[in-house]
């Protein structure tokens, strides 16, 4: 089964208390799930991994075995992509996580959208640090 899964995470003051969004839509876009997690202190970039994992864990569950991944975070998209280094070793390990987790899955395509298009996984993550 193919889903289609957008992320976004983010932190306030970078770094600061950060929230993770996902948002699992079916092969028609149509919203299967929605999941918002407030994640503690971290920065933009770790929270942006940290949304990611969220939701690979989630739609592997959901019965996932394809998987389009679109986030905001080039720097990401990048990484997992193989066409970026990664330098920060605190991503480094969340990278080793995120790239396992997409192992799990036939085929996983990693995208980079601008925000304007990941609207409803950014709404996600000021609720998640909203509620805390």
């Amino acid at each position: 089964m193919k889903l289609i899964l957008y992320t976004d995470g983010g932190a306030r003051g970078n770094p600061g208390p950060s929230g993770a969004g996902a948002v699992v839509y079916d092969k028609n876009h149509k919203v299967i799930k929605k999941y918002a997690q407030f994640l503690g202190e971290g920065t933009n970039n770790q929270a942006e991994y940290k949304a990611l994992i969220l939701g690979l864990e989630k739609a592997k569950k959901l019965g996932a075995d394809e998987l389009d991944c679109y986030l905001d975070s080039k720097l990401v998209v990048e990484q997992l992509n193989q066409k970026y280094k990664i330098k920060n070793p605190a991503l480094g390990s969340l990278f080793i996580k995120a790239w396992n987790l997409s192992q799990n899955f036939k085929t996983v395509n990693f995208y980079h959208i601008p925000r304007s298009q990941n609207m409803q996984a950014d709404a996600l993550v000021n609720e998640a640090i909203d509620n805390h």
